[in-house]
């Protein structure tokens, strides 16, 4: 899997899949592998949106009048 797509190209990639899956068209086994690069899809976003809050909570739990820009460490 590709980690360097971006947030939407990987929500775009992961409403395919569904759609897919949806549409009862594909084998047995087509559709566990689908299934298996959505999970991986899904895990991805997830960490996006993660990310995402926890750099908005940065910002909204300054206390100063202007908004502090950190370096973000995604594992804090």
């Amino acid at each position: 899997m590709d980690n360097n797509i971006t947030f939407e190209e990987a929500l775009a990639q992961l409403e395919k899949i569904v759609k897919q899956l949806e549409s009862g068209d594909t084998t047995l086994d087509e559709s566990v592998k689908l299934f298996e690069k959505g999970i991986k899809l899904s895990e991805l976003c997830s960490n996006y949106l993660k990310q995402a809050q926890q750099k908005v909570e940065i910002l909204i739990n300054n206390d100063t009048e202007e908004p502090e820009f950190k370096d973000f460490n995604a594992d804090e």
